[in-house]
């Protein structure tokens, strides 16, 4: 389906409680993918649509929905009389939270209820919620399957089911969870599935579960928005640190998403940026749903600067004015720095990318430059206080060279400024009576294994601790006889 003009809202044909809710939003013109996706499903027919991540996909089949459920809306307090009849399904909690609000903003005015289930959470008050009827449910697959199993809420009177990020849904394995679920839905209902890219998979899992859909696509498949500045930065992996710092100062930057590879990564980056003073906060899979959603509310509210994330975070999350996206770490999957990017330069806004490309990423780079058709020549950058040249330091002693080596490895966990509790806390050196050069012990939690452990032998008085005897180890510990018993020990 080819692009239209976009109209505005008053032009379409929606109730007038829907009308006034996105007048109170703010809402005038209808985004590509609304003018499109909204007489479609307002038509009946399924929907396969592709948009760029921030082009308003969530009004797209939200409003239409809600159109078309107004016929049931009722001011009767009894469950029964409030089934399920539009289920949304998304891959994260904080995506699947959001939609929930919005939904919840265009039917402020109607008397639909809507409720939203994800995990990481106590299911009792769902359960509640559930139990008194809801019409407009959204759901992550692996809670609402709980639900299912639990019979806290039925869906054989659902009419609208919308697959909302179907492609990181199957990227994270929740294909067998979405078939599951599908198998409880009516046969005859409306499916709408959006998705960033019409990837061999998604067009499967459609050929599966739509029924003759209209193909939406507003924008080229893994296009980044024009609206973003994409900057790569060379760097050597010992100075992103530095680096990052020195791009946020020169670009003047008051908040940012800044994007990392691992938990554990981004838990150390967000502690080594607040202590140089900046407000950050951490928000990854180890963190509870409290956590991250407390987390996701001190950014939208200013009161956090830089949010360092993993890609828990990179999809579908709307924070509006967010100046810029950094790539601590180049992504391993080139589509996700497509979804990591599409956090800032929303809605029209300009944003700005930075990507630090480390010693060893030329060929995730590679991936990028192929997947989004764009050439790619990292610059370089002169850090401050080095003036282009190299490090004449000399070579630090061995005892700071072990030091070094682990803060490379393992962050800079042995500062003093750490907690106390800190599992990766540097374990103290300890000599040895049995070896002339000292032992340092595993950096590790548990205790090491009796090949890495050092030989300790028990000895007599008087006998070498570097000659073994050859004797059994339970011999060794008693005590040394005396008289014609110990002139039987050479025997």
């Amino acid at each position: 389906m080819t692009e239209t003009a976009t109209v505005t809202y008053a032009q379409l044909p929606l109730a007038e409680p829907l009308q006034r809710a996105v007048a109170e939003m703010g809402y005038v013109n209808t985004t590509p993918i609304q003018a499109q996706s909204i007489p479609v499903v307002l038509a009946g027919q399924d929907v396969m649509g592709a948009a760029q991540t921030g082009t308003g996909k969530t009004a797209a089949f939200s409003l239409p929905l809600l159109q078309r459920l107004l016929k049931h809306q009722t001011t009767s307090v009894s469950p029964a009389r409030h089934p399920v009849r539009a289920l949304v399904l998304l891959p994260t909690r904080e995506l699947a939270d959001q939609v929930a609000q919005q939904i919840k903003q265009y039917a402020k005015y109607t008397q639909l209820r809507s409720a939203v289930v994800f995990g990481g959470i106590d299911m009792k008050p769902q359960t509640a919620q559930l139990k008194a009827g809801v019409e407009v449910l959204v759901a992550t697959p692996g809670r609402l399957l709980d639900h299912i199993e639990a019979r806290n809420c039925v869906l054989n009177q659902v009419e609208y089911v919308v697959l909302d990020e179907a492609d990181r849904m199957l990227d994270i394995g929740f294909l067998p969870d979405l078939e599951r679920i599908l198998a409880y839905l009516p046969k005859q209902r409306t499916t709408l599935l959006f998705s960033a890219t019409f990837s061999p998979e998604i067009k499967r899992l459609a050929g599966s579960y739509l029924q003759n859909p209209v193909t939406i696509e507003v924008a080229r498949s893994n296009a980044t928005a024009a609206t973003v500045t994409q900057r790569f930065v060379r760097v050597d992996d010992d100075d992103k640190r530095a680096a990052l710092q020195q791009l946020i100062r020169e670009n003047q930057l008051r908040q940012a998403f800044v994007f990392t590879n691992s938990k554990l990564g981004c838990a150390r980056l967000a502690r080594h940026l607040e202590r140089e003073g900046l407000k950050t906060a951490a928000l990854h899979g180890d963190k509870s749903q409290d956590e991250r959603l407390k987390s996701l509310d001190a950014f939208k509210a200013g009161e956090v600067d830089f949010l360092i994330c993993t890609d828990v975070a990179a999809r579908g999350l709307d924070i509006k004015d967010v100046p810029a996206v950094f790539n601590y770490d180049i992504p391993f999957n080139a589509e996700d720095y497509v979804h990591r990017i599409g956090r800032t330069g929303r809605a029209g806004a300009d944003g700005l990318a930075i990507s630090l490309v480390g010693n060893g990423d030329g060929k995730l780079v590679g991936e990028i430059e192929k997947l989004t058709r764009q050439s790619i020549k990292p610059e370089s950058i002169v850090l401050q206080g080095r003036g282009g040249r190299p490090d004449r330091r000399p070579p630090p002693r061995r005892e700071e060279g072990s030091r070094l080596r682990h803060e490379r490895d393992h962050g800079d966990a042995g500062s003093s400024r750490e907690p106390s509790g800190d599992r990766y806390r540097r374990a103290p050196r300890m000599a040895d009576p049995f070896f002339d050069k000292p032992y340092e012990a595993p950096q590790r939690d548990e205790a090491p294994s009796w090949e890495q452990a050092p030989r300790r032998v028990a000895t007599r008085p008087g006998l070498s601790a570097n000659i073994r005897p050859k004797r059994s180890v339970a011999a060794l510990f008693r005590p040394a006889a005396s008289g014609n018993n110990g002139s039987s020990a050479g025997n």
